[in-house]
């Protein structure tokens, strides 16, 4: 039986860094544990592009855009919706999880999701480097892994 996993390694990869502007001291934050994670698995800093969106809602034309020109392996978006008094989050929040879930499937390109979907600023300020870790950093690290992962089940790469 084979078995396979992927790993962190992000040596000779180019990733892309997709960021929301609003809300913008969180996902500074979560820009900033992205692109640490990236770092600490081996993607040289020049390696890596950060692309500023005005909010959660551009983040998949701008993976499509990126992923569309081959030069990235894989891209790391992130951003924070927080709850407010009108449906407004909700259409945010699900249309750009579904919008970044289709890039990635439709362009065979790993997109980690690093977008915070809170109630309040207190919970999107513990996922961005506080008691909840930072949830830019997991997105990378995963991004990393599937990169890896479907390296290693490419058929054109069987022995």
């Amino acid at each position: 039986m084979a078995e396979f996993h992927g790993q962190p390694n992000g040596a000779g990869r180019r990733i892309a860094v997709l960021a929301s502007r609003f809300n913008e001291d969180v996902v500074k934050k979560l820009v900033d544990g992205a692109l640490e994670a990236l770092v600490k698995h081996g993607v040289a800093f020049d390696d890596i592009d950060v692309v500023w969106v005005p909010g959660a809602w551009e983040l998949p034309i701008a993976a499509r855009w990126l992923l569309a020109s081959e030069r990235y392996d894989g891209a790391v978006a992130v951003g924070a919706v927080i709850r407010g008094e009108t449906a407004h989050f909700d259409y945010i929040s699900t249309e750009a999880s579904r919008g970044l879930a289709n890039a990635s499937a439709e362009l065979e390109t790993p997109i980690g999701f690093g977008v915070l979907t809170c109630d309040t600023d207190e919970q999107a300020e513990a996922r961005a480097g506080g008691a909840h870790g930072n949830k830019g950093f997991d997105a990378a690290v995963a991004t990393l892994e599937m990169v890896d992962l479907l390296n290693r089940l490419d058929p054109d790469d069987a022995g």
